[in-house]
């Protein structure tokens, strides 16, 4: 068993955090979701990841179509907009709970320099976007030939 030493203000700051989530999960369960609903917009899931020779970011975006999305590069930033239609086909009193989100996203990652705009791929299917960016080559040293 390991001694521990008592620290009465780290025990009041989780005894405060979990007050305050108490009352936020109970009383307000989805004010944190509202919140972002009422501004229109919401972010998708994004993975991110390495493969040998490219990265790899996948991005979830059901109910939308290509022509929703765009997907900009500029100054190494590799930026994804577009937004999802709100659809309003059944009357408001006959939800329970509504946790879809709608409305315009903006996402934005930095990418390594010296990469090749051109060969960089993006794939939409079945509400998966997943772009594919080659890894820049590695400059080599050049042998300079004396005369």
């Amino acid at each position: 068993m390991n001694l521990v030493r008592w620290n009465p203000l780290r025990e009041m700051a989780v005894l405060h955090n979990n007050f305050n989530r108490f009352f936020d999960d109970n009383l307000f369960p989805i004010r944190r979701f509202d919140a972002d609903m009422n501004l229109g917009t919401w972010n998708p899931a994004v993975d991110i990841y390495e493969e040998k020779d490219r990265f790899v970011i996948k991005v979830e975006l059901p109910g939308l179509d290509r022509k929703d999305i765009e997907v900009d590069l500029k100054d190494r930033v590799l930026t994804l907009t577009g937004e999802r239609s709100y659809e309003n086909e059944e009357n408001e009193d006959n939800y329970y709970r509504k946790e879809r989100a709608f409305g315009k996203f903006h996402r934005s990652f930095t990418l390594p320099a010296n990469l090749n705009a051109d060969d960089i791929k993006a794939e939409f299917t079945d509400g998966l976007l997943t772009i594919l960016i080659p890894k820049p080559e590695e400059e080599k040293p050049r042998q300079i030939t004396i005369h």
